[in-house]
């Protein structure tokens, strides 16, 4: 007869995994109190979804860097590293190619946000074109897209849960409904201070392991021989460095994955409660820091090879290290700063998702007199749904699902980036051309990536060679295909102007 052992509680690691959990609830509830007195007197979506539309550089920098460096960054790009190597460092020119664009499109987004009062993507597009089912579009495609990142954040608070020695489905559910409850309370305020909190326990975190980590292996000589032997023995195109047929899709990967990144609901989010464009210029500025701290993060999936670190699943192999080459406390630190930094983007997104369905769904088709107060209400009920949906998909649906549909989420976010950002530049594009667009874009999208088995890249068969790009380019491509010919017809027409 089997039997099976149950994981043993590392008490230690678990009361300071308790303190700091502790530490971030109580700065969530504090926060709804933290920078309120702005123009706004009583309830608005503007100071519950976006603080106030009064962040300075300080705090749009840890807000927008917490919500975009995830804690399932933190377990997956070493997992991604370990399980294929160089392959999975395509997350560092991606964040390298995002800042200029959010430098050149951000300010003038946000201008256009703050002078006609819009909240979300879908409230600029309808201000600017007009129409509703171009509204309903860009609304839909940010709700859908966001869920299942919601549910991977729950994916790097269940692992380091899981590291920890607890079981079953409780203290990820506690969690949650923590998070809840202070983001009702505080919206917006709650995760950019808790960003403060979160970001330097994770500076802390990877600046000590790139350290102590190689004086514990041997060095980081040794690190990296460790891994080139274990991706030999692995045989296929995997190892230190790119192989040639790497190349175009790991190019297109982080091109794609830039132009989608500022695209969410979350960053959007923390992009437009920035008090001034020049706020974003400077975060555009300072933001690479983060990517430097990317590089380190994915260098602990080489490191692991090196520690002798052996997993069952790729996402254990971060706390599966620090588990084996640390002391108990630092253990239960770095834990609870990956669980901390779930919780942020996951509050952000939910906000996100709540002022999409408020802005977008809840006061043009159910109530068009919403007052101010009314509508903070539906977003805070609204997020809560969110959470609630994402924790049920983890529990009762298998994990790869959440990161099959987050996989189609950056496809299909990227299909709002015309309608979004071309309007900016160049007016010529009507609505209907572009809803056409994104309808082309979301259906080859949606219909190569199943085709592939949900994998993020496709080959094509040009001239007897084979070239392989990002799904979501692809079907970008095809969008804007599309919309360029069908304005032709719409020539005649006039484009609506913007409210």
């Amino acid at each position: 007869m089997e039997t099976t052992t149950t994981p043993e509680v590392n008490w230690t690691a678990l009361w300071v995994f308790i303190f700091f959990f502790a530490l971030v609830t109580v700065i969530g509830f504090l926060a709804s109190k933290w920078q309120r007195g702005g123009s706004h007197k009583g309830a608005h979506l503007d100071e519950w979804g976006l603080g106030g539309r009064n962040f300075g550089t300080w705090i749009t920098w840890f807000l927008v860097g917490g919500d975009f460096y995830t804690a399932y960054t933190v377990i997956a790009v070493p997992a991604l590293v370990y399980a294929v190597g160089a392959y999975g460092f395509f997350a560092l020119p991606y964040t390298i190619l995002v800042y200029p664009i959010v430098f050149m499109i951000m300010p003038r987004l946000w201008g256009e946000a703050k002078k006609h009062g819009h909240v979300t993507a879908a409230d600029v597009v309808l201000g600017r074109y007009g129409s509703r089912a171009l509204e309903s579009a860009v609304a839909l495609t940010g709700i859908v897209a966001t869920m299942p990142y919601i549910a991977l954040q729950l994916v790097g608070m269940e692992v380091v849960i899981k590291a920890l020695g607890l079981t079953g489905e409780f203290p990820l559910a506690a969690a949650f409904v923590i998070l809840a409850l202070y983001t009702y309370a505080a919206g917006l305020r709650a995760p950019a201070l808790i960003a403060f909190v979160k970001d330097v326990m994770i500076y802390i975190v990877v600046l000590v392991a790139v350290v102590i980590v190689p004086m514990k292996v041997g060095g980081y000589a040794n690190v990296f021989t460790s891994a080139r032997e274990a991706f030999a023995l692995k045989g296929g195109a995997t190892g230190l460095t790119l192989q040639p047929g790497q190349m175009l899709p790991f190019a297109t990967l982080a091109l794609g994955s830039a132009m989608a990144a500022f695209m969410y609901p979350h960053t959007l989010t923390g992009i437009f409660a920035a008090k001034d464009a020049n706020t974003i210029r400077k975060n555009a500025i300072f933001l690479p820091a983060y990517t430097v701290l990317l590089g380190l993060i994915a260098l602990l999936g080489y490191m692991a090879y090196a520690a002798k670190i052996a997993v069952k699943s790729n996402n254990d192999v971060v706390p599966a290290l620090f588990n084996a080459l640390f002391p108990s406390w630092f253990a239960g630190f770095a834990f609870s700063a990956v669980a901390i930094g779930a919780l942020v983007p996951a509050a952000v997104m939910s906000i996100g998702a709540a002022n999409l369905f408020t802005r977008n769904f809840w006061k043009p088709y159910v109530n068009d007199k919403v007052t101010p107060a009314q509508e903070e209400k539906v977003a805070k009920y609204a997020s809560l749904v969110v959470k609630v949906g994402a924790l049920l998909c983890i529990l009762f649906m298998p994990t790869k699902f959440a990161l099959d549909l987050q996989l189609l989420g950056g496809v299909w976010i990227l299909q709002t980036f015309p309608a979004l950002v071309f309007g900016l530049f160049w007016k010529r594009l009507q609505a209907p051309a572009l809803l056409l667009g994104w309808l082309a874009g979301i259906v080859f999208g949606t219909w190569t990536a199943f085709a592939d088995g949900v994998k993020p890249v496709h080959s094509l068969l040009i001239g007897g060679d084979k070239f392989t790009v990002y799904t979501g380019i692809l079907a970008l491509a095809v969008n804007i295909v599309v919309a360029l010919v069908v304005q032709p017809f719409l020539s005649g027409r006039r484009a609506p102007t913007g409210k």
